[in-house]
């Protein structure tokens, strides 16, 4: 083998792991994403259904849908510039990855422990919040555009924030990690016909960014005490603190614990089969 051809097949390696790397951001990104996802899922149907059409020789619905196919992406790239400009931001700034740090299980119990316990206040009280809890997707652009805290979380510090006539509790808290990191932020509302006339500013915008993004949005209605939970594009509504906290345990839980939690599951079906 000459150096020649080790050369070429050291190029041809980089140029297989760059695309794998950039799939594997693009997939990512629209698990994590709603209408992303929801793209996703049109684009399937449409070649699955021009599959058909050529089996089958359905010349009306092939010819329909090849006019789907040659304008259906700059359709898409209009309809959906939004989208696909953040998408292109987070890749340049390499924040598509990365909460703050990771927690410790001691970190994500006081965690939680001081979010319930200002929930509790709030609802009880009825003052209005909205509190985002970032994962994945980085929600350093909001952050950008609100006003920054930067302070250790703490149930009264939450409380103070949205306490009424304070300058700070229009708009969302966003916490990275165990600390509050900015109030004021404006996120973007649901365009979700079905959800639009029913639900009031702060729990479309918790519902928004929930479908933009994999954050949890937490939400203390100041009309009715109630508390509503927006992740992954839906909104749970109404729902008691224990539920609250099963819910964010389970949510913020790292992927290695869960993979962990589950292969133990499978050893203890194991031996059960076997008992």
């Amino acid at each position: 083998m000459t150096i020649n051809n080790i050369l070429d097949w050291f190029k041809d390696l980089i140029d297989i792991i760059l695309v794998w790397i950039f799939l594997y951001y693009i997939l990512k990104n629209i698990k994590n994403n709603v209408k992303l996802t929801l793209i996703f899922k049109g684009v399937a149907i449409i070649i699955i259904l021009k599959l058909i059409s050529n089996i089958f020789n359905f010349v009306t619905m092939g010819l329909l849908l090849e006019y789907v196919i040659m304008w259906g992406p700059l359709a898409l790239i209009i309809i959906f510039q939004p989208e696909i400009r953040g998408i292109l931001e987070q890749l340049g700034r390499g924040q598509l990855l990365g909460r703050h740090k990771t927690l410790s299980v001691d970190e994500r119990e006081k965690l939680i422990y001081e979010i319930i316990q200002s929930v509790d206040y709030l609802r009880k009280t009825k003052i209005g919040a909205l509190i985002v809890l970032e994962r994945d997707i980085s929600l350093s652009d909001y952050i950008e555009k609100s006003k920054k805290v930067y302070a250790d979380l703490s149930s009264e510090l939450l409380i103070s924030i949205f306490f009424p006539n304070n300058p700070l509790h229009d708009g969302g808290v966003i916490i990275q990690g165990n600390r509050i990191s900015s109030a004021c932020a404006v996120f973007p509302t649901s365009s979700s016909p079905k959800n639009a006339k029913k639900l009031g500013t702060r729990h479309r915008a918790a519902l928004g960014i929930s479908e933009e993004t994999d954050a949890i949005a937490i939400v203390v209605s100041e009309e009715t005490g109630r508390v509503s939970v927006a992740v992954k594009g839906e909104l749970y509504y109404n729902l008691t603190l224990d539920d609250i906290r099963m819910m964010l345990i389970d949510e913020l839980r790292p992927k290695q614990e869960e993979d962990y939690d589950d292969e133990e599951i499978n050893e203890e079906e194991i031996y059960e089969k076997k008992d």
